[in-house]
């Protein structure tokens, strides 16, 4: 009797670990939360994700963003001395500091730096306020409809709140941004700022790239009045989720438990665009394929795959001259009616403009070398 007691108790704990392991995740404790799919913007969990909060330094996934979006990443300038004048985390910046934007956006992302967020803000806008309103322009632009920026660091101020959906909007937008998906996955940096500038090293306050498998940023962020604040980022073979969480007391626990739910309820679905052949005028040969640049996956709900499908554009000719790796077209990919992504169509061959034939007249003047 004892054997069957003890076997059906181990039956009932699997099968409680099973229900635990798929089912959505228990004992999120955020008072705002949300997972998404990067790829398509599906939400696979949410809690009071449209509730309006101030969200501490998270906001400076924008300020590092419009930093980057700015330009001119590696000019050298001095550091506004009233704009590192903040209270807060620090990269360091000393009055008369010279600093890159590119400097400034490792020091807001690895170290959290209110320093760096009004450096950068100044140096982009002209002002702290005149950036507030980039940020929020930028915001009406991706859609974040309930959102307001008042400062670039995320310090606490009247009227900067956000909500979880409108974070994990910001942060599907900026992962598409190669030097910011860059940053905020590296778990140090060594670069040099200062007067004159030297080398120093940068550690980011993101513990979850060290401790979740797969983890590739982006942000943390506490204020007495926000709280404990994280978004996440993590990719596992081809699907890429973003957590948020703002009001956390145990916001690694809960990243993990949303991120590996996530990972439990979705697959990653493989995109190979067809090749087309295009016909070519006065070139010398009659026709170039138009091959697919590269094949992609992307993150689907289970059993989604059959929502996808792919729309060409191409023309209904070409012209010569027209070189290899050229793009003569696009593969839209579209998730549900809506369009995720596109992949370039490149030409597979060379095709070189044929000279056009002489006339009677051209042969006359080459014969007497006058043309």
């Amino acid at each position: 009797m004892k054997k069957i007691t003890a076997v059906l108790t181990a039956f009932v704990s699997a099968l409680i670990f099973t229900l635990n392991c798929c089912g959505e995740p228990a004992d999120i404790t955020a008072q705002s939360a949300i997972l998404i799919n990067a790829d398509t913007g599906e939400i696979l969990y949410e809690k009071n994700a449209h509730e309006q909060r101030a969200m501490a330094s998270t906001t400076k996934i924008m300020t590092a963003l419009l930093t980057i979006e700015a330009g001119q990443p590696d000019k050298r300038f001095i550091a506004d001395s009233m704009a590192i004048r903040v209270e807060g985390t620090s990269m360091g910046l000393k009055e008369g500091d010279i600093v890159t934007r590119r400097a400034l956006c490792y020091g807001m992302l690895l170290p959290s730096g209110n320093d760096a967020a009004n450096a950068a803000a100044v140096n982009v806008a002209g002002s702290i306020s005149a950036f507030a309103d980039m940020m929020n322009k930028k915001a009406a632009e991706i859609g974040m409809k309930n959102t307001h920026f008042v400062t670039p660091s995320g310090l606490d101020a009247d009227g900067h709140y956000s909500t979880a959906y409108d974070m994990a909007i910001l942060t599907a937008y900026a992962m598409k941004n190669e030097d910011f998906r860059k940053i905020c996955g590296l778990t140090s940096a060594s670069l040099e700022y200062g007067n004159p500038p030297y080398k120093r090293t940068l550690y980011n306050s993101n513990k979850l790239l060290k401790q979740y498998e797969g983890c590739i940023g982006v942000k943390t962020g506490f204020t007495d009045n926000a709280r404990r604040c994280l978004v996440s980022a993590a990719e596992r073979d081809g699907i890429t989720l973003i957590a948020v969480t703002l009001n956390a007391p145990d916001d690694w626990k809960d990243h993990s438990a949303m991120l590996d739910y996530g990972f439990s309820v979705t697959e990653a679905a493989h995109i190979t665009p067809e090749s087309f052949t295009l016909p070519v005028l006065g070139g010398d040969r009659e026709t170039v394929d138009a091959v697919p640049e590269y094949t992609d996956s992307i993150g689907v709900s289970e059993g989604g795959s059959e929502n996808i499908h792919i729309k060409y554009h191409l023309p209904d000719f070409l012209y010569a001259d027209i070189d290899k790796g050229e793009q003569v077209g696009t593969a839209k990919i579209y998730y549900k009616n809506r369009e995720i992504s596109s992949i370039p169509l490149v030409a597979a061959q060379d095709c070189r403009r044929l000279a056009p034939e002489k006339s009677v007249f051209g042969h006359f003047l080459e014969f007497f070398g006058l043309s």
